[in-house]
This record gives C-alpha cells, structure tokens and sequence, in this order.
C-alpha cells in the first residue's frame, strides 16, 4: 500500500511539473511584444502633421530602410534627439524617418513648425490618435527609436538619447 501511495505521488507530481512548464512556455511565447513577434513595420495609421492627412505603412517609400522615432514634443531628451537629426540630416539622406507623437495635433504641430520639419523631405512628422504604435512596441522611455531594412524588417530598437553614429550603426 505504502509504495503504490508514494508511486501515486510522484507520478502527479510528474503531471503537475509536465504541465506546469507548458503553461510557462505557452504564456512566454503570447507575452512578447507585438515587435517581436511580428519583426516588420507595423500596419499604423498616422495624421501627418504637414497637412493632417492619413500617412501609413503603404505611404512609405518601397524598398528603403526607415528610422522610426517615437517622442514628445515636450520631452527635454526628444528636443535634444531631434536637433540631432537635424544637423546630422545628410548622414541619413537614404533613410526615410517617420517621427511619431500620440499627444494633440496642436502641440506636435508647434515642435514640426519649431524645428522647421517641412525643410527636410525625407522626415515625415504624424501624430498616432489611435495610441497604436506605443502598446505595438511597448515603449517605456523617450526618445523610442526602431530602425527598419530595406525589407522592412526590424533591424533594433532604442530608448532614451542615443547617438546618430550609433542609430546610422543600426543600418550598416
């Protein structure tokens, strides 16, 4: 009795640990971000701040690597990111840039008229209304920086201030 008892145990104890590293595998797999699991440019829906029309993934030019900065126009970091870009704008002449802001269209329309984002083509500033770019890469810090091959594919992401040698790195 004693043995078929102890026998009973360990192989629940078997099932439990079974099971249990599936569970923990399964919920691993759905908790990465949306990034990750789907490494390409996402299918966003932006207002683009030059004329507040709809700018999306199929706007993009084909077959160019693309820079994608999340910010704030009243973010210290994100300023100091952008006069970056900005001076540094030639180093990125084969690179389309897509800078996104979620906060209201007046403000993202100040920090495009502030930095004289109209002056520079390949930079399109929009605004994400629909909160969706933020969740998709689960962006914890500003400056949010994702870098994309020709292919579209997702080459690295970046948080905080970062140099422009290093984001150029990131397409080399």
């Amino acid at each position: 009795m004693y043995k078929l008892s102890f026998l009973k145990k360990i192989i629940f104890f078997i099932i439990v640990i079974c099971t249990s590293a599936v569970s923990f595998g399964q919920a691993t797999a759905d908790s990465l971000p949306l990034y990750q699991r789907f490494p390409f440019i996402p299918p966003f829906k932006l207002d683009n701040a030059k004329d507040s029309t709809k700018f999306s993934k199929e706007d993009l030019k084909k077959k160019t690597p693309m820079l994608l900065i999340m910010f704030s126009p009243d973010c210290e970091h994100c300023q100091h990111e952008t006069k970056e870009l900005i001076a540094n704008i030639e180093k990125f002449k084969k690179i389309q840039i897509v800078m996104a802001t979620w906060l209201p269209y007046d403000e993202m329309k100040a920090f495009y008229n502030t930095y004289k984002i109209a002056d520079y083509p390949q930079i399109t500033m929009a605004r994400d209304a629909s909160f969706f770019l933020p969740p998709w890469f689960k962006v914890r810090s500003l400056p949010f920086i994702a870098t994309f091959n020709k292919k579209g594919n997702l080459i690295t992401t970046l948080e905080g201030s970062v140099s422009m040698d290093k984001i150029l790195e990131t397409f080399k």
